[in-house]
C-alpha cells in the first residue's frame, strides 16, 4: 500500500462539498468510502484502491483511450472511435471496414491492429516525490533543474523497466508538487475483433458530436495476445490470447435514472488549477486560433480527397481527430463567452491572494511564488502564435518525419540514459511503428498542400517570432508570400524525396549522422538545416519549464491549503494516469425551458434516420428495429432498448472507452463523450452542466446479437441477466 500523501488529510472534508466532482487517484478511494456507500457502491471501496485486484486490474489503457477486459481470453472492449485508427488501417476502397464494420467469428479471422497499438495494465503506483525532491537543491534553477528532474525520472524508469515486458513512467501531480512512478504491463500484440458499421459506431457524426440527445453505438472490440509463455511478445501467429487477472461482467440489466455509476479510466488533461491569466489567454488567443487551424485543415483534406477514395480513407482518422476537437473548442468558447468562468477565476485568485497576504508566514511562503508564476506564464505566451503555426505545420508528415529521423540519428550518439525521451532504446519499437503507420495515413499531394497552407500562415507572423533558419531554407523574406512559387518549390522537394516510401523511411533508422549529412534528399536537408534551431528552441523551453518547476508547485501548495479551509475537493488535474470518478444517472437543463432526460432509445435512431451520412444507420439495423425483437434488453420503465445515457461523473478526453460500472462493478456502459454545455469543465467544473455520455450496455448487446450476429462474442462474455 502507498503511504498517505500530504493531500489525504484534506481529502475527506473536500469530498463532502461537491461529492460528484473529482478525478480521484485510486489510493484516495478508501477516504471516500462513506460517500461512495451512500451513493450506492456495493463492493468494498478498498478494493478499488488495490491495483492488482478486481475491478482495477480489469481496466486498461490503450495509450490515449481507456478499455477493459470482458472475458478470460483477453477480449477488450473500448469505443469505436478509439479503435478507429485500427479499423481505418485495415480498410481499403474495395473493403471499407470503416463503412461496413468487421466481425471475426474465430480467432484466426482477427486482424492486426494499427502498428504501435498496445494494451497497458497498471500494476503499481508508487509515490517517488521524496526520491526526486531530495536531489533538488535551491541552487538548481532553469534548465539545470529541468535536466536533473529528467535524469532522476529516467533513472527510476530504467530501474522499473529492468523486468522485461513493462512500461514505466514518472508523472507529476499538482504541477510538480508530487511525483508518482507508474508501472504497467505492456502487451504488444493487439488485434481487431469486432467493430459495428460506421452508421452505428459514428451515427450522427460531427453533427451530433458533443450533443444530446445522442444515438451512437460507440463501441468496438480488440483482443490482447501474448507469447505461449504468457509474457508480452511482438505479433506472431503462434501467440495466444492473454489471460487477464480479472475481467468485467457485462450487464444486460443496465441502469435506471438516479442509479449509482462509477467510471474507471485514464483521463488526459484538465487545467482546473490554471491561473486567471492562463484561462483568459486560452480562451481569447489559443483556442480561437487552434479551432480555425483545425477547420482549415479539415477543409483542405476534404477538398483534395474524394469521399470513399483511397486517399480519403487514409485521412479518415486524422479528420475525425481534427473535427472532434474543433467542435470541442467551439463549445468551450461559447460556454466561456456566455458564462462566468473568467469572472469566477478572477474572483478566486483575488480571494486566494487576500488569504495569502492576511498572514505573515503565508505571505513570506507563497507571495513571491505567485508573482514569479505570473511572470513566467506571460513569458511563455510570447511566441504562442508561432508555436501554434508550427504545431499545425507538423501535420505535413514529410517534414515532421524528416526532423524525427535526423534527431534520432543524433540521439543515438549519446549513452542511452542521456538520450532525449522518445529516442531511447525503450522507444525504438514505438518510433518505428509511427513510421509504418504513416503509410496508411498519408498522401503526398495532401501533405504538400498542408505544408503550403501553414507556410503561408507562418509568413504572416511578426518578425520577432520568426525563425531565421526556417526563413532561409524556404526563401521567406520581407517580400509578399508567393504561393505559386512556393508550391513549385515544394513539388520539387516532394518529387526528389524518398520519405514517402515506407521501406526508404525505415532504412534511415540506424543510419549515422554522416549518412544524413551526405544525403541529397531535400526533406533530409530541411531537417539538417533546422536541427540547431530546434535544439536551441527546445533548450529555451527547458529553461522555462525548470523555472516553472519551482513556482508552480509552491502556488499549488497554497491553493490546496486554501481549498482545504473552504471545504473544497482536493484532487489533482488529470494527467493520463488511472483515476476513478463517480456519480449518478441523471439528465440536465442546458437553458431556460429546456430539460433533457437521461436516456435515448432505438426510437430516436428511426427518427433521425435519413439514409445519408451521418444519419445512415445500416439497413440491417433498421429492419431489426422495425421487427421489434427487443427481448432481454428493454429498459423496464421506458419499455424500449436504451441507446445512450447521461451521468454526472467527472470525466474528460482520455476517458473515452472507460467502463461505466454499477455498484457491483458490472459493466453497464462505455463512456464516450460529454455534452457541449459542460466541456468547459476541463477548466471550470459546473455541477449543473457537467454530464458524460455513455453507450448503454443493453444497446451494445442488442446490436451484437440481433443485428451483427456476434453470438461468438456474447457467448464468450459473462452476461448478467
Amino acid at each position: 500500500m502507498m503511504k498517505k500523501t500530504m493531500l489525504a488529510v484534506a481529502l475527506l472534508c473536500g469530498a463532502q462539498a461537491v461529492a460528484d466532482e473529482g478525478m480521484w487517484q485510486p489510493h484516495q478511494l478508501p477516504e471516500l468510502e462513506t460517500v461512495l456507500k451512500s451513493k450506492g457502491l456495493a463492493i468494498d471501496a478498498k478494493s478499488i484502491a488495490e491495483l492488482t485486484s478486481f475491478p482495477m486490474n480489469a481496466v486498461i489503457s490503450l495509450g490515449g483511450c481507456t478499455a477493459s477486459f470482458v472475458s478470460n481470453q483477453g477480449l477488450v472492449v473500448t469505443n469505436h472511435h478509439c479503435a478507429y485508427g485500427s479499423i481505418q488501417h485495415n480498410s481499403t476502397a474495395q473493403n471499407n471496414l470503416l463503412a461496413n464494420g468487421f466481425l471475426a467469428k474465430s480467432l484466426d479471422e482477427e486482424l492486426p491492429a494499427a502498428p504501435g497499438s498496445k494494451v497497458f495494465v497498471t500494476e503499481e503506483v508508487r509515490n517517488v516525490t521524496r526520491d526526486i525532491n531530495q536531489e533538488l537543491t535551491p541552487a538548481l534553477m532553469g534548465k539545470d533543474r529541468f535536466d536533473k528532474i529528467d535524469e532522476l525520472r529516467k533513472g527510476l524508469v530504467a530501474d522499473c523497466e529492468a523486468t522485461p515486458g513493462y512500461r514505466c513512467d514518472v508523472y507529476s501531480f499538482h504541477g510538480g508538487l508530487e511525483y508518482y512512478l507508474i508501472k504497467q504491463l505492456e502487451i504488444r500484440d493487439v488485434r481487431l475483433v469486432h467493430a459495428p458499421a460506421g452508421g452505428v459506431g459514428k451515427f450522427g457524426g460531427d453533427i451530433d458530436n458533443w450533443m444530446w440527445p445522442r444515438h451512437t453505438g460507440d463501441y468496438s472490440f480488440y483482443r490482447a495476445y501474448v507469447g505461449k509463455d504468457g509474457k508480452p511478445a511482438d505479433f506472431n501467429a503462434d501467440n495466444v490470447p492473454f489471460t487477464p487477472p480479472s475481467f468485467l461482467k457485462v450487464s444486460a440489466k443496465g441502469v435506471q435514472e438516479n442509479d449509482f455509476v462509477m467510471v474507471i479510466g485514464y483521463p488526459g488533461r484538465t487545467s482546473r488549477y490554471n491561473t486567471a491569466f492562463e484561462v483568459k489567454n486560452q480562451f481569447t488567443e489559443v483556442l480561437p486560433q487552434s479551432k480555425a487551424y483545425r477547420e482549415e485543415t479539415i477543409a483542405l483534406i476534404k477538398q483534395l480527397t474524394a469521399e470513399g477514395s483511397e486517399s480519403r480513407i487514409k485521412y479518415e482518422a486524422i479528420l475525425a481527430g481534427l473535427a472532434n476537437y474543433a467542435k470541442n473548442f467551439d463549445g468551450m468558447l461559447q460556454s466561456y463567452q456566455k458564462g462566468s468562468t473568467q469572472q469566477r477565476k478572477d474572483e478566486f485568485e483575488a480571494v486566494l491572494n487576500r488569504w495569502i497576504k492576511s498572514d505573515t508566514s503565508r505571505k513570506a511562503r507563497f507571495a513571491p511564488a505567485v508573482k514569479n508564476l505570473q511572470q513566467l506564464i506571460e513569458e511563455g505566451a510570447a511566441n504562442q502564435q508561432r508555436d501554434l503555426v508550427m504545431n499545425y505545420f507538423g501535420y505535413a508528415q514529410m517534414f515532421s518525419t524528416a526532423r524525427k529521423l535526423y534527431r534520432n540519428a543524433n540521439e543515438q550518439l549519446k549513452p542511452d540514459a542521456e538520450r532525449e525521451s522518445g529516442y531511447q532504446q525503450r522507444d525504438a519499437q514505438r518510433f518505428e511503428a509511427g513510421l509504418k503507420r504513416m503509410s496508411r495515413s498519408f498522401d503526398p499531394a495532401v501533405d504538400l498542400e498542408i505544408a503550403l497552407h501553414f507556410l503561408e500562415h507562418y509568413s504572416k507572423l511578426p518578425a520577432k517570432q520568426r525563425l531565421a533558419a526556417f526563413d532561409k531554407f524556404f526563401g521567406l523574406d520581407s517580400t509578399a508570400f508567393d504561393k505559386k512559387l512556393m508550391r513549385e518549390k515544394l513539388q520539387a522537394m516532394y518529387s526528389a524525396s524518398t520519405l514517402a516510401d515506407e521501406v526508404e523511411r525505415l532504412a534511415w533508422v540506424g543510419k549515422s549522422v554522416e549518412d544524413f549529412q551526405k544525403s541529397e534528399d531535400p526533406l533530409i536537408k530541411f531537417a539538417i538545416a533546422m536541427y540547431e534551431t530546434d535544439l536551441a528552441e527546445e533548450n529555451k523551453t527547458k529553461e522555462w519549464l525548470g523555472k516553472m518547476a519551482v513556482a508552480r508547485p509552491k502556488v499549488m501548495e497554497a491553493v490546496i491549503a486554501f481549498n482545504k479551509t473552504q471545504n473544497k475537493p482536493v484532487y489533482a488535474d488529470a494527467n493520463s494516469t488511472l483515476r476513478v470518478t463517480y456519480g449518478t444517472v441523471q439528465g440536465y437543463q442546458p437553458r431556460d425551458a429546456v430539460s433533457y432526460s437521461p436516456f435515448t432509445t432505438l426510437k430516436g435512431i428511426s427518427e433521425k434516420f435519413t439514409g445519408v451520412d451521418p444519419f445512415d444507420a445500416p439497413a440491417k439495423q433498421m429492419a431489426a428495429i422495425a421487427k421489434g425483437d427487443f427481448a432481454g434488453y428493454l429498459h423496464p420503465q421506458l419499455n424500449a432498448v436504451p441507446v445512450n445515457f447521461l451521468s454526472n461523473v467527472d470525466t474528460t478526453g482520455g476517458n473515452s472507452g472507460s467502463p461505466t460500472l454499477n455498484g457491483n462493478a458490472e459493466l453497464v456502459g462505455l463512456l464516450f463523450d460529454g455534452v457541449i454545455e459542460g466541456i468547459i469543465g476541463n477548466f471550470d467544473y459546473d455541477p449543473a452542466l457537467n454530464r458524460s455520455i455513455h453507450v448503454d450496455s443493453r444497446y451494445m448487446l442488442w446490436q451484437m446479437e440481433k443485428v451483427d450476429g456476434a453470438s461468438n462474442l456474447i457467448k464468450e462474455m459473462d452476461i448478467v441477466r
